[in-house]
């Protein structure tokens, strides 16, 4: 096996200089720094990451914890954030917290015994026993909020703008004619089920549709949705909904199965619409129309911004918003014609 020793000999360096070239390379001259790299490809050299770790104190691994490691969404933002680690030098280290605020506990020890460098959480709550170090340390503490935003939390974040694009959303169905639109939401605890329903309001709120909105409340699961579609479905004889806008893929394939379920068609009775742009969305029958959301570039630019933490490199940007975009397929259509009516207001 080659050695560290054995690519400074073949360099003409000390092993100081190799190592720095591999952890500080900007800190080399270029000549040295592109000679070392040569002899270190020729002779196919691979640092031992575990004993550089005893050295630096470093664990050179990153916690990645999800509330719901069965929800295919999650899949994408992990690979994204396990390409990024590895590309920096760390291994990734995934938790399914359930939803648990113990379980976020019991993982968030990790980083306080140092088993971990850093904390990427993709749920909406900061474990309690880090509250400390966030309140210490604010930004520089190394962990990083992935997907859901809220400022309160206090810690660097990576997300889209779930208003907007709930929105977005919103006007895509009116557009296409539908004036009484079913909205199922995730958990109200969580902010982005709150800043997704904000968005779909202000969207009804510009074209005077927010009484013609028939809200209920979800789980994000496909089962929450079958139920409250069924239940939608059952209330035809107080005017019928024409559309219906999931806050999850998982969900619009719920409320479209509810939809065959009862003998109706979609898009041809009900048109639907979901968020984050699944893998399988395009494979639904009808293929789903949603909002696609950057899955792996929020797992990979929070890893970028623990790694700028770790390596405390000053970085302006502390709060990450990237773009979503609504992907138009069969699902939704304009409304038949005859299709009138109106369900009273459901109050979240």
């Amino acid at each position: 096996m080659t050695t560290i020793i054995d690519v400074a000999a073949l360099a003409g360096v000390s092993t100081a200089t190799v190592s720095r070239v591999l952890s500080k390379p900007e800190r080399v001259a270029r000549h040295t720094r592109e000679r070392v790299l040569a002899v270190v490809q020729t002779l196919n050299y691979s640092p031992n990451i575990a004993a550089r770790s005893l050295r630096t104190l470093r664990a050179a691994k990153i916690l990645l914890t999800v509330p719901d490691i069965s929800n295919p969404f999650f899949a994408s933002v992990i690979r994204g954030a396990e390409e990024a680690a590895r590309d920096a030098g760390y291994a990734v280290v995934v938790g399914d917290t359930r939803h648990d605020p113990e379980v976020e506990d019991q993982y968030a020890e990790m980083l306080s015994r140092r088993e971990v460098d850093g904390l990427i959480f993709l749920g909406h709550r900061l474990p309690a026993s880090l509250k400390p170090l966030v309140s210490c340390d604010g930004t520089a503490a190394p962990i990083v909020n992935g997907c859901e935003y809220s400022p309160d939390i206090g810690v660097p974040s990576v997300h889209i703008d779930n208003a907007a694009a709930s929105s977005d959303a919103v006007e895509h169905l009116i557009a296409l004619g539908h004036r009484n639109i079913g909205i199922i939401t995730g958990p109200t605890i969580s902010p982005i089920s709150r800043d997704r329903l904000a968005g779909a309001m202000v969207a009804a709120e510009r074209h005077g549709l927010v009484d013609q909105l028939c809200l209920c409340i979800g789980d994000y699961s496909a089962a929450s949705a079958f139920t409250q579609v069924t239940n939608l479905i059952a209330r035809r004889d107080h005017g019928a909904v024409t559309a219906i806008f999931c806050f999850s893929d998982e969900m619009a394939l719920g409320a479209i199965c509810a939809i065959a379920e009862a003998g109706l068609e979609c898009p041809r009775d009900i048109s639907v619409i979901g968020f984050d742009d699944l893998p399988l969305a395009r494979f639904f029958q009808p293929a789903l129309t949603t909002i696609a959301q950057p899955k792996g570039m929020i797992g990979r630019r929070a890893v970028e911004l623990l790694v700028d933490i770790l390596h405390n490199i000053d970085s302006p940007t502390r709060h990450v918003t990237l773009r979503h975009e609504i992907i138009i397929r069969a699902s939704t259509a304009v409304p038949a014609q005859g299709a009138r009516g109106s369900i009273p207001r459901l109050r979240v």
